[in-house]
């Protein structure tokens, strides 16, 4: 199956984006309300979209795959719940990989999504994930709008 590749331009520096995506408390700004991200190499990356249940709609047990600073970023993902019976059980997990490139004023961003398998429930699960990382994709559009709008 196909991978999910999403990119988009931000106006906003390499190091600035890198932290958005790195450090916990800039990423609960604009896409996890929670987060446990040790920003190494094997360290966690685990969101929590329910903060108050740190066993549901998480990626808890993801680690970080890659981490070479301000370019490149992959960690293991876990599905919502209502996918888990796909996805959370499958050794390899999916993995994200999240690459930036300066480009001109800003920052380019490329957002991919791979590791899936194959039948009807991994077709939902990819089509699924596809939505929900272009929906992460405006939300980190609209979070440094927002950071240039008030500068």
């Amino acid at each position: 199956m196909s991978v999910i590749d999403i990119k988009t331009k931000l106006e906003a520096p390499v190091g600035d984006v890198w932290r958005a995506w790195t450090d916990p408390e800039a990423l609960t700004k604009w896409f996890s309300p929670h987060a446990n991200i040790e920003p190494r190499l094997g360290g966690a990356y685990e969101l929590f979209f329910d903060p108050t249940n740190h066993e549901h709609q998480c990626t808890r047990g993801c680690r970080i795959t890659r981490f070479e600073p301000e370019a490149r970023l992959s960690f293991s993902w876990r599905g919502p719940d209502e996918l888990h019976h796909v996805m959370d059980p499958c050794e390899p997990q999916t993995h994200v990989h999240v690459s930036l490139k300066e480009g001109g004023a800003g920052t380019e961003v490329a957002i991919v999504h791979d590791g899936w398998g194959e039948g009807e429930d991994w077709k939902a699960a990819r089509e699924w994930h596809q939505r929900a990382w272009e929906q992460v994709a405006r939300s980190l559009e609209r979070h440094f709008n927002e950071e240039e709008a008030r500068a």
